[in-house]
This record gives C-alpha cells, sequence and structure tokens, in this order.
C-alpha cells in the first residue's frame, strides 16, 4: 500500500527539520528578490468571464526569488472545465494530454505549455476570489492559498517552496495562512508550523 500524501509531507518534514540550521541557505539579498525575467502568456483575454490564477512555480515567485520551469500552470474551478477549453480553442490552443490531477495540458500558438488544473476542492472558489499579481502582472493565488495548494500536493519541491515563501513572509501573513489552513486542512497545522519554522531558520531568524 502506497503512503498517504500526509504521511510523505510528515516524513519529508521530519528529514527537513533534523537537517535545518539557521542562515545555511541562500544569501538574504537573493532570497528577497522579486523577478520576472521568464515572460508568461497572459491568458486575461483569453479567459474572459473565468476566474483563474497562475499556481505552482510561476506564482511562486511573486513571494520568493524566481526559479526556472517549463510550463506555466493555472487553476480554474472544475466546474468551469468546459468554458475554459471553449476559450483555449478559440484563442488556438491545442490540447496535448490529460493530467492526473485534473485538468490538461495545453499547447499555445507560440509553443508554450499551459497545464491548466481543475481543481474540485472546497477552498477554490473563496482562492480565486483572493489574488495577488506577480512582477509580471500575472494574477497569482495569495500566499496562503498558494501554500495550502502545496502542502495539500505534499511533494518534495512542493514542500520547499512553501517553507522559502513562508520564510519571506511577515507574521501577519502568517496568521492569515493558519486562518486559511483552520479552515480548510486543520489536520496539516503543525506541518504549516514546521514550515514557517524552516523558512525562517533559512533567512537566518
Amino acid at each position: 500500500m502506497g503512503m498517504t500524501v500526509a504521511a510523505r509531507r510528515r516524513l519529508l518534514l521530519d528529514i527537513a527539520r533534523r537537517r535545518a540550521q539557521p542562515g545555511t541557505g541562500s544569501a538574504r539579498i537573493f532570497l528577497e528578490d522579486r523577478t520576472a525575467v521568464a515572460r508568461w502568456p497572459d491568458l486575461t483575454e483569453t479567459l474572459i468571464g473565468i476566474r483563474w490564477a497562475v499556481v505552482e512555480a510561476v506564482a511562486t515567485r511573486a513571494y520568493m526569488p524566481e526559479r526556472a520551469t517549463q510550463d506555466l500552470d493555472i487553476l480554474v474551478a472544475a466546474t468551469d472545465r468546459e468554458r475554459t477549453r471553449v476559450c483555449l480553442e478559440r484563442a488556438g490552443f491545442l490540447s496535448v494530454q490529460t493530467l492526473a490531477i485534473g485538468g490538461m495540458t495545453w499547447r499555445s500558438p507560440e509553443g508554450v505549455l499551459v497545464d491548466v488544473i481543475e481543481s474540485q476542492a472546497p477552498w477554490v472558489s473563496d482562492g480565486l476570489r483572493s489574488l495577488q499579481q506577480d512582477p509580471q502582472g500575472l494574477p497569482v493565488l495569495d500566499l496562503p492559498y498558494l501554500v495550502l495548494m502545496k502542502v495539500e500536493a505534499g511533494r518534495a519541491q512542493d514542500l520547499a517552496d512553501a517553507a522559502r515563501m513562508l520564510g519571506s513572509a511577515s507574521e501577519p501573513r502568517h496568521q492569515e495562512t493558519r486562518e486559511i489552513f483552520r479552515r480548510w486542512l486543520p489536520d496539516a497545522l503543525d506541518d504549516l508550523e514546521s514550515l514557517i519554522t524552516m523558512g525562517r531558520l533559512e533567512m537566518g531568524h
């Protein structure tokens, strides 16, 4: 029997906690940098009338240093699946493959891969109403919801991203994130505190 997401998440966090030391990450000036070196398609004019947000690696550059990635991931509500498909096809996007987590990979007319994640998570409606902008001006999930999404995924890279984003965030932002977790993922509150601690350690706190 495979390990559950929660069990895998706790195993990875236990390993990371044992290894973490104050100030052993990148230089603070790097950790506080926010850039948009990579330019990604803005789907605002394509997905008119549909709530959507950039998530995953591209979204993290709103809250931590930009990192390399091969595709753009966006989030829509599962109820908008058909409208999203119609809008993308009208704009010349071609479907590539189905995503195991729900959704579809599309290729833009310029050849950019876009993963459209179609989520039925109960928090998605609220999350898509609480957006920020990344350095390019793209709509991204607000920090508490982006951390929530990454913790739910439970992969090593997602947890590393969550810790780094939280390490750069203020205590009021930590408290906002705690409130979101109390509402939507209360069994992961201890994991959230571990991520905040590891993020602070990387920042030298």
